[in-house]
């Protein structure tokens, strides 16, 4: 079982999974509602759109943009239960248990909370098309 340090680390070498970052909009929504309240919200998001064993619109449900729970789940490939499938080997088809979630709530948490610390006025530009599917 990898570590959410190797989990980061394994993910930065996809192009598309590394092209992801928090923007302006997304690091002053982080700052007035807090940690705390963006975990509430990757818990929300991860109990009613990964979940279930048969999510609805599985492999379109989660946003490009909109909220910075979804540019993490992307950036960690916990977008849809084929990418937790093809990335963790999270089985499909099956309800996640309250550990899978946690676990997927503390990747995204981890993803979030680096990438916030980072420089806040370094927004990065990527030539890669984000619309493309996953």
């Amino acid at each position: 079982m990898q570590t959410v340090e190797q989990a980061l680390a394994k993910l930065q070498k996809s192009k598309f999974r590394a092209s992801f970052h928090l923007k302006a909009k997304d690091r002053e929504y982080i700052s007035e509602k807090g940690m705390d309240v963006i975990r509430s919200h990757a818990e929300d998001f991860v109990r009613e759109r990964l979940a279930p064993a048969e999510p609805e619109n599985d492999g379109k449900q989660t946003p490009m943009r909109g909220h910075p729970v979804f540019i993490a789940q992307h950036a960690t490939a916990c977008c849809c239960r084929g990418c937790l499938h093809k990335w963790y080997r999270v089985p499909e088809h099956v309800q996640l248990s309250e550990t899978q979630q946690k676990k997927i709530v503390g990747l995204l948490m981890a993803w979030i909370e680096k990438e916030y610390a980072g420089s806040p006025g370094q927004e990065r530009i990527t030539a890669y098309d984000h619309r493309k599917d996953v």
